[in-house]
């Protein structure tokens, strides 16, 4: 592939980058990366039919949405962990609450676009909405939510005098999101899927085309071309994890595309984390079976008499694996003074743990269900 990505454009005291359009047909002669696409290939295809397998596979996707939100905000800064991400907010300390509304924010972003992709196709609509409710009341909103710059911005650095890099001026945002978004949709590029969401994702975080939030709408887009194209039928694979833990090599391998052309190592990143990824996640829903096995056959089944509302509570710590007393109470139908008898039997058999450390208003967590996830 012979590609050129764009050239630096002198503007009024520094120098702008302009990315050439990529809506075109490539010939995709890189061999030496022919064994790692279809490595890629084989472990998407195997992570997407075996997500199909898994019973009750949707309370499981609710987790691998919020482990997503919460590592790719912690790339943006922010500390909220899995257990604080599905609190409520006024259980959450006041000095974390901002952390926590930019993780939920991305929880409700990811879902929502997951949702609209069965009536809007994946495009800079659909984006926009996302970006929308991702800075909504948080860190951000001022800095136009669900629409693209009118501004210069730049990454790295106090200003544009110093900057890392300066993504092109806000006039060329417009044009070349759409010939991203045709890109996307174009069925003629010769490109296998990952290698087209590589360098559809390239491309985004060069155009950069929000005034903030652009690193986690990356990211999130390149779950929804999964799901758009059909390449996965369940939303379980998320890069964010990958890329946090290489995050020098992520932002190294971007700058080289744009510095020497060099798409190639960027590629072969992308793909290593395609195929490490689809096995983690593979082997991250074998365990949530296992650990479903092991808590229904050899731990709730010791509880005689209750064993129907411990079935009850044990499929919805599943899907929502923190609980309080009187929600467990609810879902079982006992009296409150049963509810925590049950939970105290829950926490004897290693299923449940306190979070909160209150003598009142506890919170109960299915710990190792999360240690899967972390």
């Amino acid at each position: 592939m012979d590609f050129q990505s764009g050239s630096f454009i002198q503007q009024s005291g520094y120098k702008a980058f302009q990315p050439n359009p990529i809506n075109k047909p490539f010939r995709f002669d890189y061999t030496d990366l022919l064994p790692l696409i279809e490595q890629a290939n084989l472990k998407l295809g195997e992570l997407s039919a075996y997500s199909e397998l898994v019973p009750d596979v949707d309370h499981f996707i609710k987790l691998h949405v919020v482990k997503e939100a919460t590592v790719s905000s912690r790339i943006e800064g922010t500390q909220t962990n899995m257990e604080e991400a599905m609190l409520q907010e006024n259980e959450i300390e006041p000095e974390k609450r901002n952390d926590w509304l930019e993780v939920n924010n991305y929880i409700k972003a990811m879902n929502e676009s997951l949702a609209n992709l069965e009536k809007i196709p994946l495009s800079s609509r659909l984006l926009r909405q996302a970006h929308a409710l991702l800075l909504k009341n948080v860190r951000g909103e001022h800095k136009m939510p669900g629409e693209f710059r009118t501004s210069q911005n730049w990454i790295g650095g106090s200003g544009l005098r110093d900057a890392v890099f300066i993504p092109p001026i806000w006039q060329e945002v417009d044009p070349l999101m759409g010939d991203l978004e045709n890109f996307l949709h174009n069925e003629n590029t010769g490109l296998p899927h990952v290698i087209k969401i590589a360098l559809a994702h390239y491309q985004f975080e060069t155009i950069h085309p929000f005034l903030d939030g652009n690193g986690r709408i990356g990211r999130m887009m390149i779950t929804l071309y999964f799901i758009h194209t059909g390449v996965m039928k369940k939303p379980v694979l998320y890069l964010s994890d990958f890329f946090e833990r290489h995050r020098s090599s992520y932002y190294d391998n971007l700058t080289a595309v744009r510095t020497r052309n060099d798409l190639n190592t960027w590629l072969r990143f992308f793909l290593v984390g395609s195929i490490e990824t689809s096995e983690r996640a593979i082997q991250g829903l074998r365990k949530i079976l296992e650990l479903k096995k092991d808590c229904e056959i050899n731990r709730i089944a010791q509880l005689g008499k209750r064993m129907k509302s411990a079935q009850l509570l044990m499929t919805k710590l599943f899907s929502t694996p923190i609980i309080r007393p009187d929600e467990v109470a609810k879902i079982t139908n006992l009296s409150k003074v049963s509810a925590y008898k049950l939970i105290a039997d829950f926490e004897r058999l290693g299923i449940l743990r306190e979070l909160s450390g209150n003598q009142r208003y506890r919170i109960f967590a299915f710990h190792e269900y999360f240690t899967i996830f972390n």
